[in-house]
């Protein structure tokens, strides 16, 4: 590692802008928010340090060791190109310091979510106290500073990026202050705290080098692959420091540093299929799980697990889209979408696909072709459903840690029948080995042992919550904990429904069912029939309400029984 002189900001900005300076595809994206960045200038100013940057040094003729991508000038994400000629110059590929280099060139001369970075030249500079703001309009900026409500100082806000272009042109800090004095308007006693700050941001951008880099230069007796690991490894030391890096971060570094193309699958997997709680570390994830492995942590992926992503990524693509289309088409998408669901299942029903014995390219269309594999289909989705409504992959409460033991013995089972029906029944006898409740025939006294959650997305149609509801007491709780009601009937699920918050908390708040219906229900037949309420009003009086559950009971039961699929009940009393 060799030492770089120190640069200047302006410098480094400059050399950016005529991409010396670039980020390699291991890169992550912009992460810094507008308030750590308005720090950074404040930091500048102070004179404080804010730490060196690390490069990788690439010279003039050479075919770069990893692919890369321009610094975004308007915080916009700037996918890595596929780069096939030698350098026209030398470059340099920045390691470590991305999002300090990354908030001087936007600051300084461009914009982030379309605003630009504001100056106060009323600055506090005795105190060394100087004020910065993004904002997308001067006049959304706050006028004056107050302190207890009472008014401290007028402020003079000024645009950075014409402060820095002015004062790289005529590299005269006295002619830009000037200008600026004759061009804005404010009180003559503040002429001397303008003239302050200006001279400070000058000094901090333009004359003091504050930038310290060091080089990594590539070791010419090693072959490309051992470098690229090599890089990798440093760039992975390095999140010990500066702005943290998540794990997926990290793996997705070492995927990138393999193939640069992996850049833009993993982004575009990421960005389609995040509302259906496949996130980052999910999806790594399901690449240790598609090759039979469990047990891997994320950070403890290998070549093989970035080669075995590569040579697939177009079979793991198309298996995604399937895995989405067979939750819309099961009815399951908008129990899954933006709700945070576990994503345990959906590796499993993605597994099942992706090991079908089909090409790539016939992936997509799996469930279109009237054969053999919408028995696959019908099959998952029986599997999924009884598993959803058993609660088999809660957090708490089911018998089993889903994401470890869950994993495990259900990955244990499917991986004996890759490309043959899925094997619903013997996962469902792995569940009543297991598991606390399992049931598939479901009867009456089965409901609260119920996942609450799936009951109620069954009882209201399989439809999207839009609104914030909340479980609501069907009978209010006061009412019948005044008349000595169990807890446990109180708290039944068939005294539950979804109300919005606002209704629950208002107007219904604490009415007896009878006094809510009548008087504040339009329609009273649409209400109970949404609700799966009792259609006799004799059973919407407190004093009825033990007939209440049992009516209730069965008209939720009927209601799940004809969207459950069927199951043919066997003799399971033999042990896993």
């Amino acid at each position: 590692m060799a030492n770089w002189e120190s640069k200047t900001v302006a410098d480094v900005t400059m050399r950016i802008n005529d991409d010396y300076l670039v980020l390699p595809v291991i890169q992550r994206r912009l992460v810094w928010t507008e308030d750590k960045m308005e720090l950074l200038f404040d930091t500048l100013l102070k004179g404080n340090s804010f730490g060196g940057i690390m490069v990788l040094e690439e010279e003039k003729g050479n075919n770069p060791l990893f692919e890369y991508r321009s610094f975004s000038k308007d915080g916009s994400d700037i996918k890595s190109m596929k780069h096939d000629t030698p350098l026209s110059h030398e470059q340099y590929f920045v390691i470590d310091g991305q999002q300090r280099l990354q908030t001087f060139y936007i600051g300084l001369t461009g914009s982030i979510h379309g605003k630009e970075l504001f100056f106060n030249l009323n600055s506090d500079y005795e105190n060394l106290e100087f004020d910065f703001r993004f904002s997308n309009e001067l006049s959304k900026l706050p006028k004056e500073q107050k302190k207890n409500g009472e008014t401290r100082k007028t402020n003079i806000w000024y645009p950075i990026k014409k402060l820095f272009e002015r004062s790289k042109k005529v590299r005269n800090r006295r002619q830009v202050t000037s200008e600026i004095i004759n061009n804005l308007k404010f009180e003559d006693n503040l002429k001397g705290h303008v003239e302050a700050n200006i001279e400070a941001f000058y000094e901090a951008v333009f004359n003091n080098p504050t930038i310290g880099v060091s080089k990594v230069i590539i070791n010419s007796t090693l072959n490309e692959i051992d470098n690229k690991q090599r890089i990798v490894e440093l760039f992975r030391r390095l999140n010990d420091g500066g702005t943290r890096l998540s794990s997926y971060e990290l793996v997705a570094s070492i995927f990138k540093g393999f193939n640069w193309e992996m850049e833009a699958f993993l982004e575009d997997l990421l960005q389609e299929y995040d509302n259906i709680g496949i996130g980052q570390d999910e999806l790594i994830k399901l690449i240790f799980i598609l090759q039979d492995n469990h047990r891997k942590e994320i950070l403890n992926v290998s070549a093989a697990d970035a080669e075995f992503a590569i040579k697939n990524k177009i079979r793991i693509k198309n298996t995604l889209s399937v895995v989405k289309r067979f939750l819309i088409n099961g009815k399951l998408y908008d129990y899954y979408r933006d709700s945070r669901r576990s994503v345990i299942p959906l590796y499993f029903v993605a597994y099942s696909i992706f090991h079908q014995d089909i090409l790539d390219k016939d992936i997509i269309s799996l469930f279109d072709k009237h054969d053999v594999k919408v028995g696959l289909f019908d099959e998952l989705k029986c599997w999924l459903y009884f598993s959803l409504i058993n609660g088999v992959f809660r957090s708490r409460g089911a018998g089993w840690i889903a994401y470890k033991t869950g994993i495990m013995k259900i990955l244990g089972i499917v991986k004996n029948f890759k490309n043959k029906d899925f094997p619903v029944e013997d996962i469902f006898n792995l569940y009543r080995s297991y598991l606390h409740f399992f049931v598939t025939n479901i009867a009456e006294t089965d409901l609260d042992k119920l996942d609450q959650n799936f009951l109620f997305y069954l009882i209201y149609d399989r439809q999207r919550v839009v609104r914030n509801q909340d479980v609501d007491h069907i009978h209010p709780k006061n009412i019948l904990e005044n008349a000595k009601i169990e807890w446990d009937k109180i708290n039944s699920i068939c005294n539950f429904q979804l109300l919005d918050s606002g209704t629950n908390q208002g107007e219904k708040n604490g009415k007896e069912l009878n006094e809510w219906i009548s008087n504040y229900i339009e329609d009273t037949g649409k209400y109970v029939e949404a609700h799966l309420i009792p259609y006799d009003s004799k059973l919407w009086d407190s004093s009825e309400f033990h007939e209440f559950l049992n009516q209730r009971s069965k008209l939720i039961l009927k209601k799940i029984n004809s969207i459950l699929p069927h199951v043919e009940e066997e003799n399971h009393s033999g042990e896993i």
